[in-house]
């Protein structure tokens, strides 16, 4: 739905004024770090809106043991598993049922994909956490990616989920409004009846 475009083609000239005079808003956004080795995306492991591990062809549901700050959280049977920033909530994560955060909350989101048990629901926790997930699966591989980019990994690999040491910064027009956005972009309020 395009969260994060601040600008509209339309909005060109008003964008390139604002750069040249610098009366844009800066908005710090944390993004997620993620280990593994093997590690598929060594040169640039971080992802802006959410990492996630999913079953890598159509065969049955993948085990995911995870573990927040080396405490056990959650075994999800489940087709994959998506971590998500505040950032990436109104992404894959909401498509899966996850909560809309407020960009400048300091949470993830863990939102299980099509969970075998219907009393496992999305999870919201602190950035600060580490999360530790180990993997059971029929196959040898599952998939893991990062944002738009994916890789095969073995099943045998433990993922390590955690804060970035650096946020990103994104440039906003000084009067955009995120609850603004979300009404326009989700037509909160738009219906016949009002």
């Amino acid at each position: 739905l395009g969260f994060l475009t601040g600008f509209s083609k339309e909005e060109i000239d008003v964008a390139a004024e604002m750069a040249v005079k610098q009366t844009f808003s800066i908005d710090k956004r944390s993004l997620l770090q993620v280990e593994t080795h093997p590690d598929p995306f060594s040169d640039f492991p971080f992802a802006l809106n959410e990492a996630t591990v999913h079953k890598k062809d159509n065969s049955s549901m993948i085990t995911l043991m995870v573990r927040r700050n080396g405490v056990p959280l959650n075994t999800y049977w489940a087709d994959g598993l998506i971590i998500s920033t505040a950032t990436g909530s109104t992404g894959y994560s909401l498509s899966c049922g996850g909560p809309i955060m407020m960009p400048e909350s300091s949470n993830f989101i863990v939102t299980p994909i099509a969970p075998h048990n219907l009393n496992v629901r999305p999870l919201v926790i602190s950035e600060d956490d580490e999360l530790t997930i180990r993997m059971e699966v029929r196959g040898k591989e599952v998939m893991l990616s990062l944002d738009s980019r994916s890789a095969s990994i073995s099943a045998k690999q433990t993922i390590i989920i955690k804060k970035a040491p650096f946020p990103v910064r994104l440039v906003r027009k000084p009067d955009q409004d995120f609850l603004k956005t979300l009404r326009e972009k989700l037509m909160w309020g738009d219906d016949k009846r009002n």
